[in-house]
Formats: structure tokens, sequence, C-alpha cells
């Protein structure tokens, strides 16, 4: 299978490098290049890419509001991966709400670029321990003065300990050993609890888990 990806960046030689190397994969296909966000969500509306990389500061529409267009317009079937900086950390929970499913940083390594849009492709969310724990803790402490109660209805207690392992960036096989269960067991719990709670991936979780209160900003890991 091709994966099928659009490239939108507002700086020709980005948009150039990205789309060069990732021609070079058999696995991977650019389909088309947009230089802002409106002709990303015009693009993307036409070719049904897989993936949808998107720079998150572009004129006329940005990246997340092109984000929030394209995977609406698709109803998800494409994924949006946010190319940022770390001076631009402060988006990162605006673009997950908008429904995208990871982030690039723009100086990436070749093997991360590859990684990162095959991740995306495959319908997970690349979100690494230090995305969730250095970026998403911090601007969700900036929206949420006071956290709801720690419950999250319809999840049973097990469900819900998975849920804010997930927020705390552990991987499945992490949440297996943390837990002491099976790898499987792990799975069972997430299709569960995303199931319940309408989840697409792990991005929606991380949301859920601080909107509800289930973790709180800039608080350790037990």
């Amino acid at each position: 299978m091709v994966i099928r990806v659009l490239v939108a960046d507002d700086q020709a030689v980005v948009r150039t490098a990205f789309s060069a190397l990732l021609n070079t994969q058999e696995d991977i296909e650019v389909i088309g290049e947009a230089q802002d966000g409106e002709q990303a969500v015009l693009g993307a509306a036409e070719l049904r890419p897989d993936v949808a990389l998107l720079d998150i500061r572009m004129p006329r529409l940005g990246g997340i509001e092109a984000a929030r267009e394209i995977v609406a317009a698709s109803n998800g079937a494409t994924r949006a991966l946010m190319l940022t900086t770390f001076g631009l950390d402060e988006y990162v929970y605006d673009a997950l709400t908008a429904g995208a499913s990871g982030f690039l940083l723009k100086d990436a390594t070749f093997p991360e670029l590859l990684h990162a849009v095959r991740v995306v492709a495959g319908g997970h969310a690349l979100l690494a321990p230090e995305i969730t724990g250095r970026l998403i803790a911090e601007f969700t402490r900036q929206r949420i003065s006071t956290p709801p109660p720690r419950s999250v209805d319809g999840l049973t207690a097990r469900e819900a300990e998975v849920l804010v392992l997930i927020a705390r960036g552990l991987s499945n096989a992490d949440i297996a050993d943390r837990l002491t269960i099976t790898d499987h067991t792990v799975k069972t719990h997430i299709n569960r609890l995303f199931a319940k709670m309408g989840l697409r991936d792990r991005a929606q979780a991380v949301i859920l888990a601080y909107e509800r209160g289930l973790v709180v900003a800039g608080t350790p890991s037990p």
C-alpha cells in the first residue's frame, strides 16, 4: 500500500525538500503541494491524501484551521501531521483539538520524517513522551484553571487507569509492564475505552484525560 501525502508549507525550500525526500520511498508518494492553508484544504478535497503534512503557520489559512477542515471533510480518512518548531509549542494543544494526529519538527531527520508519516498513516498518533509531558501538560494548564471531577462516566477503573497512562506518554508495552498485564490485554482496554468515549486515536485520548482532570498538568508521573 502506497501512502499518499499532501505537503503544505509557505516556505518553498522546506516544501520541496520534504516532498523530494518522501518521494524516494517506494511506499510513499507526494501527490500534491500547497503554499498556504486554503490551497491545502482544496488540494485535500480533490486528491484525498492519506496524510496531510501541514505547517502550523501559513498565510490565508493557518495549519490548525486547515487541519480541522481537512479532517472533518474527509471524516478522518486524511490524517493531519503538523510541522512545528520549538518556538511554536503553544499551538500544540490547539492542533490536537483540531484533529491533528501528530507533530514533526522542521529540523527532523530523514528517518524521523519517514517514521512520522508512516505512523500517522497507519492510524496512530505520533505523541512521544516528551511531547505529552512537556508540551501538552504545559499548555493544557493555561486552559484549565479548575479541573473537573476525576472520573469518566462509562469507563471501568482499569480503563480509566490505562487512559491516564496514555496521557502520560506511555506506550502499550510500558503500560503492560506498569500494570503487570499482557500487551493483548492493554490493546483490549484501549479499544474498549476508545469505543466508549468515541476517540479516534491517542491524541484525542490525551486531550480527554487532561480535560476531565484525570491528569493534572505539571504533576510528575507516579
